[in-house]
Order: C-alpha cells, then sequence, then structure tokens
C-alpha cells in the first residue's frame, strides 16, 4: 500500500501535500510520504480547503460530507478521511494513478 494511504473502518485517509494558486486542480506525484495536489484555489478564508474537499469527493463520488479534513487545516500537509470502504486499486483508479 501507498505510504500516503490508509485503510480505516468506514474508508480510507489520504495523507496530501497540497499547492494552492495553481492554474488547474491536479495531482502530479508523490511528495516525500504525501500525495501532491496542485489546486486552482488561492490559500485565503478557507478557500482552498474547500476546493480540496469538493473535488475530492467529486473524484470519488461520494457527498461532500463524507470527506473530512482531519489535519492541516491552515497547513499545505493535511490528512483527509473519506468515508467509502474501498481497495488500494479502486482508490488509484480514481485518482487515476493506477498502472
Amino acid at each position: 500500500m501507498k505510504s500516503w494511504l490508509k485503510s480505516t473502518e468506514n474508508g480510507f485517509t489520504l495523507t496530501l501535500h497540497v499547492q494552492p494558486g495553481a492554474k488547474k486542480t491536479e495531482i502530479c506525484g508523490e511528495h516525500g510520504e504525501a500525495l501532491k495536489i496542485r489546486l486552482a484555489a488561492p490559500p485565503v478564508e478557507g478557500k482552498a480547503n474547500s476546493a480540496l474537499i469538493l473535488w475530492l469527493a467529486d473524484c470519488f463520488d461520494v457527498p461532500r460530507r463524507d470527506v473530512t479534513l482531519l489535519s492541516g487545516e491552515k497547513n499545505r500537509h493535511k490528512i483527509v478521511a473519506i468515508a467509502r470502504p474501498s481497495d488500494e486499486s479502486a482508490i488509484l483508479a480514481r485518482l487515476g494513478l493506477a498502472d
């Protein structure tokens, strides 16, 4: 399993390194022990966090309420929980990282 992906009772968590203020929202590989995501939202007044949650909810086809920011509200290093039981290959496929 990837170091930035952990399975939980109700779904999984992602450890992310987020770069706000990018031209478009996209995954751009790994950054140490985290998955790096560029966000097309400014890091102002929680806009980047909201954009991240919406993007992940869309990516995994879950309601926004099923995506929770566990840590990193004011930091680039974030941990996000997604309440959707799934296996690693399905998660990687949803992120566009499947081999």
